[in-house]
């Protein structure tokens, strides 16, 4: 890129507003590709690896707010965004309006971007980019899933309406029913569902959403906690997208008899430091629980035995839920090894793919315990993360070439053997390998389907420089935005 782009908040707002569903897949692959490039090392012998580097943090006592610099680098180029944006005890102080309440801030900032050689390329408004490229990760998994019918979102920022606006995208067609559940009724909560309504009836139609309903709910009304129950357990999606010090709901609800059988996917991103916490620990330990009676699987919705995670040494540095629960690396997989996995069809009804998982299951828990915790996907290796390995479009094994002390999972592969044996002792070895490792494919995208799935997000460089600098681009083929030649 030889010219320098600059870009508002209100024009990257105008761009990915008017995005057809075609060029958000084209948004989406690129972002695949690059997470699946960051946790399992696959590129190109001629080009840079991917670097993250931890983010550091300063926090102002006058103001309250914390600012975040999160650097990146891959083969695309080099980036780094600042942003700032008020503490979890700020939002909970503001949220109980007491007096003297620090004033919010909104996420707020800005993305450097550099080529590969270090050329400036542009600069971006962070907000609405920070926002989309976080939803537009969850996507990976929501695209994934078997049944989308009700989906619930806690919190009203820009983080709840880009997850509500791009699965209403993509998922629109049997979207029945949105549930915002908010601390309050304030002017964020409506300008929410003023953009949502604002949404021209021609792209609901098209879209597939144009008979969805949309239901408010805060803690004013009398019987808050009997209607978030209902629409928690009905939901085949919660997102949950508030910077919150404390579980947003109590676990019981997913937990117990009336929330075990339904299998969903949660996806939380609004905490992001030690210290805060949107998910109750006994989900968390549910999630990650390696069942070795079979009787649970045909009572309970599938657990994968793991809770997804963007990048697995932030997580575990700076998420609280998973800090409280004491999880190890071996029960967290990273997303970027989970979307290229094309096994995961959405072509079958959910009856079909309910007879199917249980059929599966059936098989499986007649399995010694010891071979039955081998399918578990915590332990779809011996090096410590929940799996070594990721399965490409075309369904051929890889293995990570990059090394990373603080990643198991990115540790470089031991190589595999030809498939070519000259014994026929070696080719029903290898044979038994294919099929074994088949059958934890096939469970692995059964529960991405229709199981119960988590994934907690706590962001990285690398999705604001990826989704940047096809903003940059797109932008430019658009018109829109200031592009300064031979900058």
């Amino acid at each position: 890129m030889s010219a320098f782009s600059v870009l508002t908040d209100d024009q990257i707002r105008e761009l990915l507003e008017n995005l057809t569903v075609d060029e958000l897949e084209e948004f989406r692959a690129e972002l695949k590709a690059a997470l699946h490039q960051y946790s399992t090392g696959t590129q190109a012998p001629d080009e840079s690896s991917v670097n993250q580097p931890e983010r550091t943090s300063i926090h102002s006592a006058e103001t309250g707010a914390t600012t975040l610099f999160m650097p990146s680098c891959s083969p695309a180029g080099h980036g780094v965004k600042v942003v700032t944006l008020s503490s979890a005890e700020s939002h909970d102080t503001a949220a109980a309006e007491t007096d003297g309440a620090p004033a919010v801030i909104r996420p707020t900032g800005a993305i450097t971007l550099f080529s590969p050689q270090g050329q400036p390329v542009g600069i971006l408004h962070a907000s609405t980019l920070t926002a989309f490229r976080t939803a537009l990760a969850s996507m990976c998994l929501v695209q994934k899933r078997e049944t989308v019918r009700t989906i619930s979102v806690f919190g009203s920022g820009e983080q709840a309406y880009w997850h509500v606006r791009l699965t209403l995208m993509l998922r629109g067609s049997t979207i029945k029913q949105v549930h915002i559940i908010n601390r309050r009724f304030s002017p964020y909560l409506k300008d929410f569902m003023r953009r949502l309504y604002a949404v021209p009836a021609a792209t609901k139609i098209r879209e597939g959403w144009g008979e969805c309903t949309f239901g408010v709910l805060t803690p004013t009304y009398g019987e808050y906690h009997r209607l978030l129950e209902n629409q928690l357990q009905s939901s085949d999606i919660i997102f949950c997208c508030t910077p919150s010090t404390k579980p947003l709901f109590d676990a019981s609800i997913l937990t117990g008899h009336d929330g075990r059988p339904k299998g969903r996917l949660i996806v939380a991103i609004g905490s992001y430091t030690p210290n805060m916490h949107e998910l109750p620990v006994e989900i968390l330990h549910q999630a990650t629980k390696v069942h070795s009676h079979h009787h649970f699987f045909h009572r309970h919705a599938l657990e994968g035995g793991v809770v997804v995670v963007d990048t697995l040494d932030g997580a575990l540095k700076e998420a609280g839920e998973l800090i409280e629960a004491e999880l190890q690396p071996k029960q967290l997989v990273e997303l970027g090894e989970l979307v290229m996995l094309q096994n995961a069809s959405m072509t079958k009804d959910p009856d079909t793919l309910a007879s199917d998982i249980s059929s599966n299951l059936s098989s499986t828990a007649s399995l010694p315990t010891s071979e039955l915790e081998k399918l578990q996907l915590g332990s779809f290796n011996g090096s410590g993360s929940a799996m070594s390995s990721v399965f490409s479009s075309s369904g051929e094994q890889r293995s990570s070439s990059r090394s990373r002390a603080e990643s198991p999972r990115r540790k470089s592969g031991s190589g595999s053997s030809s498939p070519h044996r000259r014994h026929s002792f070696d080719r029903r070895a290898s044979d038994d390998r294919h099929k074994k490792q088949k059958q934890k494919d096939d469970h692995l995208a059964q529960w991405l389907c229709a199981g119960n799935v988590i994934y907690k997000s706590v962001g990285l460089g690398l999705m604001d420089l990826t989704v940047g600098m096809h903003v940059i681009r797109f932008a430019r083929e658009k018109g829109v935005g200031t592009h300064v030649e031979g900058f």
